[in-house]
């Protein structure tokens, strides 16, 4: 592992271009680099232009907030799908749409500032925009026990299919040591390590020409889980469940507390 401060950038020329970013660094990542450190595998890297999806496992509430300091640290801007509704809270609405952040409906379905609500819309904004977003595949903190990756949706590889921005998988192994799955406190001291690494994009190109139908969303979505899985595997150094947790097998409601 590698700590990010010694082979990271933090001037790329995105991060160049004033921004609400440079704000919202500087009031979190302060007291954020007190609780927190960084450790990224040698290969973990994001383009340094043009769009992309980045497909994170999910276990701990403070997941978003780790994930997007981290994607500032490799030198872009972080930016993700999130629930509609909070768009319509005062100021966090406000800071959400200056930075980009784009709004999904409570079924999943990305919306852009278009009112049409076709996921294309917003990949159109991601691809004009240039943009890099940051898409939950599993769409909640998983129910797995021992915090592996469950069963994914379809949410990012259908983004990524229908758009052709590649998606890359990444795994992080740390934040539960700072706020456990579910927790009401964060526990800062003493300073947790968060350890990252990004894997190669997906090769979706065997899917070219084919209807992105549930077929080919399933066989996508399971690779993409499979490669995150992987990532994780290695951070953790164990090996992962040989059968990947499904909610509903468990009955276990798949949104929400559990």
């Amino acid at each position: 592992m590698t700590d990010t401060v010694k082979f990271r950038s933090r001037l790329s020329p995105e991060k160049r271009r004033p921004s609400v970013f440079w704000v919202l660094a500087a009031l979190i990542l302060p007291i954020w680099s007190l609780m927190v450190r960084y450790r990224f595998t040698p290969q973990s890297k994001l383009p340094e232009r043009g769009p992309f999806i980045l497909a994170p496992n999910h276990y701990s509430e403070v997941d978003p907030i780790a994930m997007g300091a981290a994607v500032w640290h490799l030198g872009r801007l972080p930016r993700f799908m999130a629930k509609a509704s909070l768009f319509k809270v005062p100021v966090l609405g406000g800071l959400m749409r200056a930075s980009g952040q784009v709004p999904v409906q409570r079924d999943g379905v990305a919306r852009s500032a278009h009112r049409d609500g076709n996921p294309m819309s917003a990949a159109a904004q991601i691809i004009e925009r240039q943009d890099g977003v940051i898409v939950y595949p599993e769409g909640t903190l998983t129910r797995d026990p021992d915090l592996w990756p469950m069963r994914g949706k379809s949410g990012a590889v259908r983004l990524a299919l229908e758009s052709g921005i590649p998606l890359i998988p990444v795994a992080h192994w740390g934040t539960h040591r700072l706020m456990p799955r579910y927790a009401k406190r964060l526990h800062p001291f003493p300073r947790k390590t968060i350890e990252v690494a990004i894997g190669e994009p997906i090769d979706l190109s065997r899917f070219d020409g084919k209807p992105v139908d549930q077929r080919v969303i399933n066989e996508a979505t399971r690779e993409l889980m499979d490669a995150i899985t992987a990532l994780l595997s290695e951070l953790r150094g164990e090996a992962a469940p040989a059968e990947r947790w499904d909610p509903s097998k468990h009955q276990q409601s798949e949104t929400g507390r559990f």
